[in-house]
């Protein structure tokens, strides 16, 4: 039997698990939806080896979710939607950094090696629903 948010069956989850974001206009859908249920944004720099083995690690720890959505930013490639997520979260911009955005408001934010599915699963479990 899995865990309350699953377990990880196949290596083709991680790539499963994402919606890509890119552009402002899907980050006020990130926003809209945030109302109802928490939507993890993981920052990721594609020239980064710290953050491409940091996101492995948690797309293998991680399932898709009933609870949650994720979004995976490129944020090499869209800049303008990383700055605007510091400017509208008033959170200061790392990478890789994931941030948990609920009810409009950026909640948990971790980077680099802080960064772990079971610490977001059970903040979302224990703090948010």
């Amino acid at each position: 039997m899995g865990s309350w948010f699953g377990h990880r069956e196949n290596e083709d989850q991680g790539q499963n698990l994402w919606t890509a974001l890119t552009t402002r206009n899907h980050l006020n859908e990130v926003l809209e939806r945030s109302e109802s249920r928490p939507q993890v944004i993981f920052k990721h720099s594609t020239r980064c080896i710290i953050s491409k083995m940091v996101l492995r690690n948690f797309e293998e720890e991680s399932t898709p979710s009933d609870v949650m959505d994720y979004h995976l930013l490129d944020l090499i490639a869209h800049r303008e939607v990383s700055n605007a997520i510091a400017s509208d979260f008033g959170v200061h911009h790392q990478s890789p950094q994931l941030i948990i955005v609920y009810k409009k408001r950026a909640v948990y934010d971790r980077s680099h090696q802080a960064i772990s599915s079971a610490e977001v699963e059970s903040f979302i479990k224990n703090s948010l629903i």
